[in-house]
């Protein structure tokens, strides 16, 4: 699955089978779900993202009675596999099998969305199916609705979980959401601090997926087109929050997304996921803190970055390592060095000469 020019295995992955796209088609969730009512138990779960409880969005959901509707709080914690379990046993138990899943809210309700819907279809813990084409049957059907963009969770085959030994995604063709909704005016209450998180995050994607060995013409198309939309919103003339540069964004995060799916991450989300799951560092938040320490790894991307961050008065924490136990600092990188496809990625077919527990170690040092 590496670079095509070096005949290996060529990628092929599912795509979102339906988008809709534009300002107001969040209006449309009923209709587009109404054909789908009549699958297995005809109801739908609605997971939704606990920052809209009690807010107006809450009151346009356009959910009918027998609908089940869960508020769940991602603040500051991401999605866990204990999490999904018990959230499918509770609806099996309460109503039976769903219709489908419909997800509201950032990237953390997108992963909850996907994990949900497999989860409904198969036994066990959801720990079994940490890692690639592990699940054993399609789930059901499952539509996104971000609220925020840049993570890329709307158009990705993977849905990120923590569990008690791994953070890992459940990722197969059949995590992939059947139906997306993108309406920019969905993300115009977002923080100014968190879109400028998550759209970095869309910026890192196609930086670390167009700089690495498995790039290719594909993803590269995607990813140019998502950096120029980022470049506008970020550092052009009319940059920061205005409706347009939302519109632009919303874009830029699925465009983002498929260059990564078809190419991959690297060194950033690498240390993003031990970062995360031993400190419990939100993804995004996780890898602006990273980022702005590879200018050695992503030079071009990194003084970008660097640039974007003052134009927007970011301010982001500095010296976090000095309060880390050794013991921390090891068990960070030890799940870092166990995603040797990033690193493979990053640093090309030597990286196990590069990428070495001790050099990842002095990369958590660098925060």
């Amino acid at each position: 699955m590496l670079n095509c020019s070096k005949n290996m295995q060529h990628k092929n992955f599912k795509n979102i089978d339906k988008v809709t796209y534009g300002r107001g088609s969040f209006a449309q969730l009923a209709e587009t779900v109404e054909s789908v009512r009549k699958e297995n138990n005809k109801y739908f779960v609605y997971v939704v993202d606990n920052y809209f409880k009690g807010k107006p969005l809450s009151t346009k959901l356009q959910n009918k009675p027998e609908d089940l509707i869960y508020y769940i709080d991602v603040d500051p914690h991401e999605p866990k596999t204990e999490q999904i379990d018990s959230l499918r046993d509770e609806i099996l138990s309460k109503q039976g099998l769903p219709s489908g899943v419909i997800g509201i809210g950032g990237g953390s309700i997108m992963d909850i969305a996907k994990a949900l819907s497999l989860m409904l279809t198969n036994e066990g813990s959801s720990t079994l199916y940490q890692g690639l084409n592990l699940v054993k049957k399609p789930g059901i059907y499952h539509l996104g609705v971000p609220t925020i963009s840049g993570t890329g969770a709307e158009v990705s085959m993977t849905a990120v979980l923590t569990g008690p030994e791994k953070k890992l995604g459940l990722k197969c063709d059949w995590t992939v959401f059947n139906q997306v909704i993108l309406d920019p005016e969905l993300i115009a209450s977002v923080p100014t601090d968190w879109w400028f998180y998550t759209g970095m995050d869309t910026y890192i994607h196609c930086i670390e997926s167009e700089t690495g060995i498995r790039n290719n013409a594909f993803s590269l198309a995607y990813g140019e087109q998502s950096l120029k939309l980022c470049r506008e919103v970020f550092l052009g003339e009319n940059a920061g929050r205005t409706p347009e540069n939302d519109d632009k964004l919303m874009v830029a995060s699925l465009m983002g997304g498929l260059s990564l799916t078809y190419s991959e991450v690297g060194a950033c989300h690498a240390i993003s996921y031990g970062l995360s799951m031993v400190l419990g560092t939100r993804h995004c938040y996780a890898n602006c803190i990273i980022f702005q320490h590879l200018g050695d790894i992503y030079l071009k991307g990194h003084s970008e970055f660097m640039q974007m961050i003052e134009k927007h008065n970011i301010v982001l924490p500095q010296n976090l390592s000095k309060d880390w136990t050794e013991e921390q600092i090891t068990a960070m990188a030890q799940v870092s060095y166990n995603l040797p496809f990033m690193w493979n990625h990053a640093f090309g077919d030597n990286y196990k000469e590069i990428a070495t527990l001790d050099y990842i170690k002095n990369l958590f040092r660098r925060l």
